[in-house]
């Protein structure tokens, strides 16, 4: 079985029917011991634990006490359980009733930014295309919510969608990277920073990079107790999208 095959869900296919739990037809007798549910919960709980490398049908199956073979009847391939699981961890969007659409935005990102907080091997997952599951445009739907009162026509909501759903993407690999970087080390982001600021300080020449030098003795790589440099970094990059997304807003309603 494929993305390819037919379902008796009316003329959606097969794969998409699942994701959106579309009841193909009524079965008698007792009911299914497994179903997409189940198989869903259960490879999420993998990924949780061991990572999106760590899940595979057979480690799935295995955990639900079935065969690799007795999966397929609900799911029909890696690639679309991979899609139904993060459609499922993603899990319900919030109610977005924010003062400004800069607020909702905000409140969007730190909303979706805080899903991959719980479930790491999200951002694993490859992009393939558009989001198609119930929760993924539950995510899309309060985004452009809150863009709902801009004037911008749909397609550039959407475009909008893209580049910020794109850079809390980014910003969390950034961020993994970087913790990678410190594993063993015993030392905070702050503190990688610090000693970083600190040292080049000493070492780079103004004559020769003058630039860089006034960088570094301004002492932005200070950072004071208590806060999060990696969590300053995220909201000074989201405002400087939304300064330009402000802009091409106030051009449209003049």
């Amino acid at each position: 079985m494929g993305h390819n095959e037919s379902s008796t869900a009316g003329e959606v296919p097969a794969d998409l029917a699942r994701l959106w739990r579309l009841s193909a037809s009524a079965r008698r007798g007792r009911p299914a011991e497994l179903d997409v549910g189940r198989v869903v919960n259960a490879a999420v709980d993998l990924a949780d634990r061991e990572g999106l490398d760590g899940v595979t049908l057979q480690k799935v199956a295995q955990a639900l006490g079935f065969t690799k073979m007795s999966l397929y009847r609900h799911v029909g391939s890696k690639e679309e359980l991979v899609e139904l699981m993060a459609d499922h961890a993603t899990g319900s969007a919030p109610r977005l009733d924010a003062d400004s659409w800069r607020d909702g935005v905000h409140w969007w990102a730190a909303a979706i930014r805080a899903r991959y907080a719980e479930h790491p091997w999200l951002v694993e997952v490859p992009v393939l295309g558009p989001p198609r599951g119930p929760n993924a445009i539950g995510w899309m739907d309060a985004f452009l919510r809150v863009l709902h009162d801009t004037g911008l026509d749909p397609g550039t909501k959407a475009g909008v969608l893209v580049v910020v759903g794109g850079y809390v993407r980014n910003a969390i690999l950034q961020g993994r990277q970087m913790a990678e970087g410190r594993r063993g080390t015993g030392l905070s982001q702050a503190d990688v920073e610090q000693n970083y600021g600190r040292a080049l300080a000493a070492l780079v020449d103004p004559e020769r990079f003058p630039e860089a030098a006034l960088l570094f003795k301004a002492g932005v790589f200070e950072t004071d107790p208590g806060e999060n440099p990696e969590d300053q970094d995220f909201v000074f990059g989201l405002d400087l999208i939304l300064d330009g997304l402000e802009v091409a807003i106030a051009r449209l309603n003049r």
